[in-house]
């Protein structure tokens, strides 16, 4: 990912369970035994390799510092972490807005108006941290998912997924248009008017068309994991047919970039190159950018890539089935294996608080004066591991005696008066 962007009741990066258990039919099984805890145990631990994957982007060694299984272990964590992230944090709205049935009549204004505060938070605390750590917060671009993706929130699955499919065929091609169409100038002459860039750099132009996470070609994620979230996924049969489709869409992307666009087509664009963006690198958008000179077909050639962060319709449709994968295979293992189950327990942990664990790695990495992302001099894997080990150890301990993580909890608080709401 980038620095990025679920959790088990809580915002971007975690929201697995519901947030009012007392509301939710889907909460009681969240917290009771058996397949379906296992179902929900199994994204919390998607989410928590996705807060993995993103330590790797943001404290290990760059990916041209690295190679042979490090290399593959770097170029799978680039843009695919920050991608399952957005693709949970569907999943997580549809455990707030009612997963298999959607929440109607006051259950249902209640249940927006608690997204739409959670959208407020996370698009605040995104501006704040990016007065700091720069445009490469994903959570001020995860409170505009939110907001966007309200009205879609009782659409049944295969309507979803049509939506999804048609977002990510159609938007990469409108991205490169309207980026063609927003020259310098352009640029410039409405962030002078928008008061989220003067605050932080980035402003609304950024989050919906030239940021690093832009809505408008990762929404599609959203809808996918919303719609993923529709699916009753203990059931075997289910479960098989979206590792086809995974398997498909991941292939299929991947296979016919590289037929199309040549051996490079699957290059990482977060290190260097003319539309670098995403995964700590500094400059750049994560999307399809527009030519910079009178020379169109050089540039429009990069719709037919899909290296991580390109934000060409393979880049998107092949990120998806490698989420539905990771996911399912979660799902999986969860279930059907209980001593894995209980060994993974601490790492588990980190998937049911990973605001926390994002928001606290940026926090830590200042506290500690580390370099991270593709400028870094950092060549070591250590200081990642110490950080994967200490989010792991500092999960296990708080959740034995909290049931939410410390950002979780606050931002549960946030939204408690949806309840007021008639």
């Amino acid at each position: 990912m980038t620095k990025s962007q679920p959790l088990q009741e809580t915002s971007a990066p975690q929201e697995t369970s519901p947030p009012q258990p007392r509301t939710l039919p889907e909460s009681a099984v969240s917290t009771s035994p058996g397949p379906s805890m296992g179902r929900l145990v199994g994204v919390d631990l998607a989410r928590a390799l996705a807060v993995f994957g993103m330590y790797v982007v943001h404290i290990g060694p760059p990916l041209s510092a690295t190679d042979g299984v490090a290399s593959w272990v770097r170029y799978m964590a680039d843009g695919h972490s920050s991608v399952l992230f957005a693709t949970l944090a569907g999943f997580s709205l549809m455990l707030l807005a009612g997963r298999r049935e959607p929440k109607a009549g006051l259950a249902g204004r209640q249940a927006k108006a608690r997204i739409a505060i959670r959208a407020m938070v996370l698009l605040a605390l995104g501006t704040a941290m990016a007065m700091e750590y720069g445009g490469v917060i994903i959570l001020g671009f995860y409170g505009v998912y939110f907001l966007l993706a309200l009205p879609l929130v009782r659409l049944r699955a295969r309507t979803l997924a049509i939506i999804a499919a048609a977002l990510a065929v159609v938007t990469p091609q409108l991205s490169f248009a309207l980026n063609s169409l927003l020259t310098e100038s352009v640029r410039q002459s409405i962030n002078t008017y928008d008061p989220l860039h003067r605050l932080s750099d980035v402003g609304v132009l950024d989050l919906l068309f030239t940021g690093f996470y832009p809505t408008i070609t990762w929404i599609s994620f959203v809808i996918a994991g919303m719609a993923l979230a529709r699916l009753d996924l203990s059931q075997t049969a289910i479960q098989w047919r979206l590792a086809a489709l995974g398997a498909t869409l991941t292939a299929a992307a991947y296979g016919m970039s590289l037929l199309l666009a040549g051996k490079d087509a699957l290059d990482s664009l977060a290190e260097g190159g003319p539309s670098s963006g995403g995964s700590g690198s500094m400059s750049g958008s994560s999307g399809p950018m527009p030519p910079d000179s009178g020379s169109f077909e050089p540039q429009a050639s990069t719709l037919l890539t899909a290296g991580p962060h390109s934000g060409t319709t393979f880049d998107i449709i092949g990120s998806v089935g490698v989420a539905i994968l990771v996911i399912v295979g979660t799902t999986v293992a969860m279930d059907r294996l209980p001593r894995l189950r209980r060994l993974a327990k601490p790492v588990i942990a980190v998937g049911t608080m990973s605001l926390t664990a994002y928001v606290g790695h940026f926090v830590a990495q200042s506290v500690l004066s580390m370099s991270s992302g593709p400028g870094s001099a950092q060549q070591s894997w250590v200081p990642l591991l110490t950080f994967v080990l200490g989010a792991i150890v500092f999960a296990a301990i708080w959740s034995r005696f909290f049931r939410r993580g410390p950002l979780e909890h606050l931002l549960n608080a946030a939204t408690k008066p949806a309840k007021h709401i008639r």
